[in-house]
């Protein structure tokens, strides 16, 4: 019987990364994937999805070329759907493609198929039975399915979708109703809404983006309804049938017509071929501690399977963390500090704490925000719908979170989560010199906005 020293079951963003840094770190590694190398991510989240966002925004370019004193005739712009997916496809492709190089290439022992853990040190894949020192868990999550009368039957008859199904549409639906306000609810409301297509979110709580900074939510929800998106709050769905969404809005029962509808309530950790395992449970997943060990000796859990943050970067960061516990080297994991991105026009991104969550620690703070409509470069780019929100604690000026709605926020926000990470104040930012012209220097404005005023506003 082979036997490896760690055993990964999950090929997504975190279970491939650790699967390469600890084959790249001398170990003998087995990585279990039953359906496709990349996970979720990058077949079916991440990837794609930006992907079709280049191609919204490019179209949405083209749509105002009259803008920046160009002559195109919008009649003689058109949405190719298929194309569109083909190009998503194309990219996912060789992503995954390549990342299955890496694995190969790194000595990964690579096994296709469903994982069930007979115990700690045991898996069973098809007819082959294995042994592993180490086991790390990263099976990820599944879309929720909220009991509401008609989704599983629409769901069976290809009219509800998941953010898995979406991807995989040929031909672009007129009317898109979203149940969910969250992240994948909005990117996907950026992406078909671009296109043409009239879509409506139904969020049930008092608000989208609940994890958002309000001040930058608020400016984000303004945006999204001018773009024409209809987005109802406290809002219950309670049926779907082949072509309406019912729902109860303000003591009044509504009904929304779609051609689709998009399921984006949440997701659920994939725990199926666990039992074995025993494995204590939190409310979002597995319980794990800052090196993500489980109850169980020897068994870790990384990614959406255990719940605490569901992002890709977050999930290859536990990744190596886990690696690097087993082998006695390993640092905790630091989930104040975790950036976040949401992909729409303008993009949000932010690190840290929001102002209500700095006030309901009890900390003195500071607020600096500076608009996009002062910046330079974006006024060049006709850009003017964003701002940046830079938080600090009062005694010695130190960053504790920064908040980000502007074209290539997710790009920028690398500077708040290094300056966070070295415990940076507002006096190092401002002492840092940021290039001109560019989005960043609105960085540099709210640092000096937290010492005294912002230079240019």
């Amino acid at each position: 019987m082979k036997t490896f020293d760690i055993t990964v079951i999950g090929g997504g963003p975190g279970g491939y990364v650790a699967a390469i840094k600890a084959a790249q770190l001398g170990k003998n590694v087995a990585l279990v994937e039953k359906e496709a190398i990349g996970g979720v991510c990058l077949n079916w989240g991440c990837i794609p999805t930006k992907t079709l966002l280049k191609s919204a925004k490019v179209y949405s370019q083209f749509m105002h070329a009259k803008q920046y004193g160009l002559t195109v005739d919008p009649q003689h712009v058109s949405v190719d759907f298929k194309a569109l997916m083909k190009r998503k496809s194309s990219v996912v492709k060789k992503l995954t493609g390549g990342v299955a190089f890496l694995l190969k290439r790194n000595g990964v022992t690579v096994y296709d198929g469903f994982a069930e853990v007979l115990d700690a040190q045991t898996i069973k894949v098809g007819d082959e039975t294995f042994k592993t020192d180490h086991l790390i868990i990263a099976t990820g999550a599944h879309p929720a399915m909220p009991p509401i009368d008609g989704l599983k039957t629409q769901y069976e008859n290809g009219v509800v979708l998941t953010s898995k199904e979406i991807l995989d549409l040929s031909e672009q639906p007129k009317r898109l109703v979203i149940i969910g306000g969250g992240v994948i609810g909005v990117e996907f409301a950026t992406i078909f809404n671009t296109f043409g297509t009239e879509v409506t979110i139904l969020e049930r709580e008092a608000d989208i983006l609940l994890g958002v900074d309000e001040e930058i939510r608020a400016a984000f929800k303004k945006k999204l309804e001018r773009d024409g998106v209809t987005i109802l709050t406290e809002a219950a769905v309670i049926a779907v049938t082949a072509d309406t969404v019912r729902y109860q809005h303000q003591g009044a029962t509504h009904e929304a017509a779609a051609d689709k509808v998009l399921l984006a309530t949440g997701m659920r950790p994939n725990l199926k071929g666990l039992e074995a395992l025993d494995l204590a449970l939190s409310p979002t997943g597995i319980e794990t501690d800052a090196t993500l060990k489980t109850n169980i000796p020897n068994v870790y859990a990384i990614g959406d399977v255990n719940g605490k943050h569901m992002l890709a970067h977050v999930a290859s960061m536990e990744g190596i963390i886990a690696v690097e516990t087993i082998l006695g080297k390993g640092h905790p994991m630091d989930y104040d500090k975790v950036p976040s991105g949401i992909y729409t026009f303008p993009e949000i991104a932010q690190v840290g704490l929001t102002e209500a969550q700095a006030k309901a620690r009890g900390i003195d703070y500071k607020v600096s925000t500076f608009p996009l409509s002062a910046n330079g470069k974006a006024l060049g780019e006709g850009e003017k719908d964003g701002l940046v929100k830079l938080i600090a604690e009062t005694t010695y000026n130190e960053i504790i979170g920064l908040h980000i709605l502007a074209p290539g926020a997710t790009e920028m926000i690398a500077e708040g989560v290094l300056a966070m990470h070295l415990e940076a104040t507002a006096d190092d930012l401002v002492r840092t010199i940021h290039p001109h012209p560019t989005l960043s220097e609105m960085i540099h404005e709210v640092a000096h906005g937290i010492l005294d005023k912002p230079i240019h506003l």
